[in-house]
């Protein structure tokens, strides 16, 4: 366990000092100034005013932006130190390859999720300052889906970044696998699926299992508890989860999904020819 944390620490220390934490930060950092900016905490839309209106405007723009950073950033992690050779220089350390790859997946899972958590608080504390009413069931739950969102992601980037013998390769290989999460929003893909007779239950269920698609789904029920804004999709989804049921699903399936993958990818990290 201690060359585990140890590696997380290193993880977090080099990833501190890089440009890409630098411009990660900064645009969620700049997300929050913008709609304050713009005076989106004083509006009102559908019953949320103030900082509500803000933090759900927030964790939209976060969803499309969130995964494609955290899959970038992390497809390097293991491919890049091949690349480099680090590998030969760890292998001569007492450090057992558990340790390096769940120390980097530890360490980058605290870099990524530090800003997104960082802005949403500075919005909070502001808000404070400014003696708007504070929706605490809001800011919870938010930080629940967008940790869930992160772990999930990191999950598939640390897939990605094993699989791949290049950094060039894993960022074409990351950028696929969002661009593929993201057509099946909304249920675009599975639109042509429908029209092929294809059940709505089943239609529904494969929308269910895009980490994507769950999270943004969450975030509109909070808002819309009867999902109108997915129409007849919403009674396949409420009859099968109640509210507080499909809210729990939203927040444990992307972790237990990124789990999985990041497991599937020690194991085939464990098995390959580092070098």
């Amino acid at each position: 366990m201690k060359h585990l944390w140890l590696t997380a620490y290193t993880d977090i220390i080099e990833s501190l000092r890089a440009r890409w934490f630098m411009v990660y930060s900064m645009v969620f950092g700049g997300i929050v100034v913008l709609l304050f900016a713009f005076g989106l905490s004083e509006s009102r839309i559908m019953g949320f005013t103030g900082l509500s209106r803000l933090l759900v405007t927030y964790i939209q723009l976060s969803m499309a932006i969130l995964p494609i950073f955290v899959l970038i950033t992390t497809v390097r992690s293991v491919a890049g130190d091949r690349e480099a050779g680090v590998f030969e220089y760890m292998l001569s350390l007492p450090v057992s390859l558990a340790a390096w790859f769940w120390g980097r997946f530890f360490g980058r899972f605290f870099v990524v999720f530090l800003p997104v958590f960082v802005a949403m608080l500075g919005a909070v504390i502001w808000g404070v300052l400014k003696g708007s009413e504070i929706p605490w069931d809001l800011f919870v739950f938010y930080t629940a889906l967008l940790m869930a969102l992160a772990w999930c992601f990191l999950g598939i980037g640390m897939l990605i970044s094993t699989l791949a013998r290049s950094s060039d390769v894993a960022q074409g290989a990351a950028f696929i696998t969002w661009l593929f999460l993201l057509l099946f929003l909304d249920l675009i893909l599975l639109g042509i699926m429908i029209q092929e007779n294809l059940p709505p239950n089943t239609a529904v269920a494969i929308a269910l299992a895009n980490p994507m698609q769950v999270f943004r789904t969450a975030t509109m029920m909070l808002f819309d508890p009867q999902l109108v804004l997915l129409g007849p999709t919403a009674y396949v989804i409420l009859d099968n989860f109640t509210q507080a049921g499909y809210i729990a699903y939203a927040v444990i399936y992307p972790i237990v999904f990124g789990s999985v993958c990041a497991g599937i990818g020690y194991f085939l990290f464990k098995r390959s020819d580092l070098p």
